[in-house]
């Protein structure tokens, strides 16, 4: 998955970048007694999913060592285990790279994604209860707020929040489990999107919502469906206008 040819930054501009992105974001020290390797991974696995640090960037250890509050060692095994599921590149006498998807492996897995998530709304049509209904309601008042304020973590923490209660609604447990393992990597997708999909993603969840709670479930996967849809469209018209500047 890795991508030799890609360009490459200057040591010191890269360098420098990093130390802005981490000190930009917010303090996170790893906490023990936590397995430290299993604590540093994932910290630094949600400093990529939020894109605090971006696809491209060049990661130094001593760097995200200072900024967790840890020993290189461990900054090491967890740079090896991203590298080996895919969030890191790691280059000879290059050094760690934070991986930039693909068109391909986007595509690939939001087209996944649309076609767990449709079978899970309809299965959540069928067993949500008004009390159920009442959270994603919630739920949705939270991500429209968030928009509002152009709170970028907020949308994404609250669209997250919504399709994950739609899934555990479903009842499904191998299905649950099935969109959690994407989950992750569709947020670091969704990121870039979250103000400009903003008020037709919410208004498509507020629709969403009402199939759920008039327990229909063939409108709440078409309404599922294509919210997941236009969602890959973004992305791809994300990236085309990203390639054409």
């Amino acid at each position: 998955m890795s991508q030799p040819n890609a360009p490459l930054i200057g040591a010191g501009n890269t360098r420098r970048a990093a130390r802005e992105s981490l000190s930009g974001a917010a303090s996170r020290k790893v906490e023990r007694p936590a397995p430290l390797r299993q604590a540093v991974y994932e910290a630094l696995l949600d400093l990529i999913v939020n894109r605090t640090l971006k696809p491209g960037q060049h990661l130094v250890e001593i760097e995200l060592a200072e900024h967790l509050g840890v020993s290189r060692q461990p900054v090491r095994e967890a740079l090896q285990r991203l590298q080996t599921e895919g969030w890191v590149d790691l280059r000879p006498a290059q050094g760690a790279f934070v991986h930039t998807p693909t068109d391909e492996e986007a595509d690939q897995l939001l087209s996944v994604r649309n076609v767990l998530e449709t079978h899970s709304a309809k299965l959540a049509a069928e067993h949500a209860t008004a009390e159920d209904v009442a959270e994603l309601k919630a739920l949705q008042r939270e991500g429209v707020e968030a928009l509002k304020q152009k709170d970028v973590e907020r949308v994404v923490a609250a669209n997250a929040a919504l399709h994950a209660r739609i899934t555990r609604l479903s009842g499904n447990a191998v299905l649950a489990e099935m969109i959690a393992t994407v989950d992750r990597r569709v947020r670091w997708y969704y990121a870039p999107l979250a103000l400009t999909r903003g008020k037709d993603a919410w208004n498509e969840h507020a629709e969403l919502i009402k199939a759920i709670a008039d327990h229909d479930p063939e409108a709440a996967g078409r309404v599922m469906n294509r919210h997941t849809e236009r969602t890959r469209t973004a992305y791809q018209a994300h990236i085309e206008g990203n390639e054409s500047r």
